[in-house]
């Protein structure tokens, strides 16, 4: 039986919620690390990662990002970008993900004592998964409706996702996935739209990608084209493709399914070794 563990570790100076799954005793499996999506969070995911680890018969760290679910808050998170005594304040910078990606991430791993995990990222978690894949060396990286560039589709379902929050009923869904749920809405929302992140691109880093990828992408989804997955194709040519019809922007809940059978056969697809 797996032993699911929550905790709060300091990394860095900031308190990160952590859900570590555990394998099953004596197997040498690989760790899947789950990066959430803008919105999401340890308790977002809801059962999804513990069903993946019981089903492969792995490992599973899920952490929360600054400023969502358990995590410690982002101070000021609307005003003026900037940095007191090492910690961040105020508005996200176009580079957040870069910075999640290539310093949060890396002492994380290091401080779990983690080496070589697979990484599985759903939207900006995603995102994150290839940027880290691009400069650190692991033994896989799944990306779930990644981001490799800005599109009008995306601005145009996060502006209404802006009116969703502070008219509709977006806020109450979200309340009870955040200890601040403003938090983690406004330092997501105001970086995408903000006029500097328009030009956010990382097509350029994917060609430092090694390790195995599989990129999987709805073709419903309202925050994303066919073209992001493509172009992670064109700059990565060992990646593997995944197109789901009559899927929107979670394929882990839309087609749940596929996407866990794609995941154990890419899974079962890695080098044996761990080294």
């Amino acid at each position: 039986m797996q032993t699911n563990t929550f905790q709060k570790i300091s990394l860095q100076g900031t308190g990160l919620e952590i859900l570590s799954i555990a394998a099953p005793a004596g197997a040498e499996v690989p760790t899947l690390v789950f990066l959430h999506e803008g919105l999401g969070s340890v308790r977002m995911w809801r059962d999804w990662p513990a069903q993946v680890c019981a089903k492969l018969g792995c490992a599973g760290l899920v952490y929360s990002r600054q400023g969502y679910g358990q995590s410690d808050q982002v101070h000021d998170v609307r005003g003026p970008s900037g940095q007191t005594d090492g910690q961040r304040h105020g508005r996200l910078l176009p580079d957040y993900m870069h910075r999640e990606a290539w310093e949060v991430l890396p002492a994380l791993l290091h401080a779990m004592g983690i080496a070589r995990p697979v990484l599985l990222g759903h939207s900006d978690g995603g995102t994150i998964a290839l940027l880290h894949a691009s400069r650190f060396n692991v033994r896989g990286c799944i990306v779930m409706a990644p981001h490799v560039m800005v599109e009008p589709v995306s601005l145009q379902a996060i502006t209404q996702a802006r009116q969703a929050f502070e008219q509709g009923p977006l806020r109450q869904r979200l309340t009870p996935y955040h200890a601040d749920v403003d938090c983690a809405f406004w330092q997501w929302n105001e970086a995408w739209l903000s006029p500097a992140f328009a030009q956010f691109d990382i097509r350029g880093e994917l060609s430092g990608i090694r390790a195995p990828l599989l990129a999987i992408q709805g073709v419903d989804d309202p925050y994303g084209t066919l073209a992001q997955i493509e172009d992670i194709a064109k700059a990565v040519p060992h990646t593997t493709l995944l197109t789901l019809p009559g899927c929107g922007h979670s394929p882990h809940r839309d087609q749940a399914d596929a996407v866990l059978g794609a995941v154990k056969t890419f899974m079962s697809q890695l080098p044996s070794h761990l080294t």
